[in-house]
């Protein structure tokens, strides 16, 4: 499956190309803002905005993943419709054409005519990308029975914000473009386990000198034996065996709006080393590259495709992301060995819109196993909402 790894790179690439190319031009991106219908918002924000951005990544993924493989592209699936209203009211399916040209002209519409804007992103969503060649080996799975969840740009809020000059504590940014990523997730239709990802960070350092934005993009396979990560993890996280939970824990990362209570127990058993942030995706990569032991999350506001890449990347690398409060219902049944992790291949029973998708029981990502059992040990007496 290297040539399939390779597309999911490639295309992860061009999307973080397309991220930077909308942000360069502050004219241009406030053309690029529309605000979400009713059905697709996410109610953990008063106001939720889909940009133009979102959507052509989201379909230029589609169609690069689509050409070099027949017929994967009915089974991707993201966060956005590729329906786009423009400034006179018309409804617009966007898409990549055969040409950059009838590409232009489809972007045009949207952008009411502005034919240069329409250009610069039609060239962006037909130039060529490289990646040096990827160590996969041998791992073979099987087409017929894969599916991709995309999540085009997560954290939007902070992409649409642009936030530059924001600093790291502990090497974790609280917020601003190092915290927009984009992500992909193959997973297996049947079983709903995650089985590649890829996480891209369109904004990971800026360069003093030219003030541009460098990216930076992390994958993992992990399918049976086979567990595959091309990087090594680095920071302040550890897996490695403790004598009490209080050093199993070392550290987490949260949400600002988390429960009241578990920030207490994650403050206490951490010793304050808890880290706050924008974007699951990138409290998941926090967890992935070593920064922090876990991102814990205790609402139903994440969803299928904020999840799914960054949990093959964990399951790489001996980490996972279970389902928090499933965790917690079977450890008060007597079933503490049993850790549900979550699963991409059956909506909510019930739900509608994207609630149709919602990780309705919360997460826990983690590094090692260790780590998951202190999470669940401490908040097994608190009393989540």
């Amino acid at each position: 499956m290297s040539q399939l790894m390779s597309a999911l790179v490639r295309a992860s690439e061009k999307a973080a190309n397309i991220a930077r190319s909308c942000r360069q031009e502050e004219a241009l991106f406030g053309l690029l803002i529309e605000e979400k219908k009713e059905g697709e918002k996410n109610k953990k924000f008063v106001t939720d905005f889909k940009t133009l951005a979102d959507v052509l990544v989201q379909e230029v993924i589609k169609h690069d993943i689509g050409k070099e493989f027949p017929g994967l592209e009915s089974y991707i699936f993201g966060e956005e419709s590729n329906e786009f209203t423009n400034g006179l009211g018309e409804k617009i399916q966007v898409k990549v054409c055969d040409s950059e040209q009838d590409t232009c002209l489809l972007l045009g519409k949207v952008l009411g005519g502005n034919t240069v804007a329409a250009a610069a992103l039609a060239r962006a969503a037909h130039r060529d990308v490289t990646v040096p060649d990827l160590d996969v080996g041998t791992v073979h799975l099987p087409r017929d029975n894969l599916g991709v969840w995309v999540d085009p740009i997560d954290s939007t809020f902070q992409y649409i914000k642009g936030i530059s000059d924001s600093i790291p504590e502990g090497n974790v940014y609280s917020q601003g473009l190092q915290c927009v990523t984009v992500l992909i997730g193959v997973y297996d239709l049947r079983t709903g386990e995650p089985l590649m990802g890829v996480v891209n960070q369109p904004f990971a350092t800026l360069d003093p000198e030219t003030h541009k934005w460098r990216g930076k993009y992390y994958w993992g396979i992990s399918s049976g034996p086979n567990n595959i990560c091309p990087f090594q993890p680095s920071g302040e996280a550890t897996g490695q065996a403790a004598s009490s939970q209080q050093e199993v824990l070392m550290s987490a990362i949260l949400s600002t709006g988390e429960a009241e209570g578990v920030k207490k127990v994650l403050r206490q058993a951490c010793g304050g080393r808890v880290h706050y942030a924008a974007g699951a995706g990138y409290k998941s990569l926090c967890v992935v590259l070593g920064l922090v032991d876990v991102y814990v999350f205790s609402e139903d506001t994440t969803f299928r495709w904020d999840c799914c890449g960054p949990h093959a990347i964990l399951r790489s690398i001996g980490g996972g992301m279970a389902d928090l409060k499933e965790c917690l219902r079977l450890r008060d049944d007597g079933k503490p060995e049993e850790r549900p992790e979550l699963a991409y291949n059956t909506p909510v029973v019930g739900a509608t819109g994207a609630d149709r998708w919602a990780n309705k029981g919360g997460l826990v990502a983690y590094r090692s196993p260790a780590h998951l059992d202190a999470v669940l040990s401490l908040l097994s007496a608190v009393a989540l909402r």
